[in-house]
């Protein structure tokens, strides 16, 4: 995919359209970080929160707490 760089106010940048978006799963807001290898190729990797697993472990049992009866149910 080409795409051109345009000038933003004083700066630079490159218009990513929606299939773009969808295809590297961002969406407005995301972070990423950007490296410059050899030769000059830019590389961007999305920035993903890393999930800590005890307040995940925590978060899962405060869910199954607080809903028990309504999972009960369906199930």
């Amino acid at each position: 995919m080409i795409k051109k760089i345009t000038k933003i106010g004083n700066s630079h940048g490159i218009i990513f359209d929606h299939a773009l978006m969808d295809l590297a799963h961002l969406k407005p807001g995301d972070e990423v970080n950007v490296t410059v290898a050899d030769g000059g190729t830019l590389m961007l990797e999305p920035m993903r929160p890393k999930i800590d697993p005890s307040a995940f472990s925590e978060t899962v049992d405060r869910v199954l707490e607080d809903y028990s009866d309504t999972l009960r149910k369906l199930s």
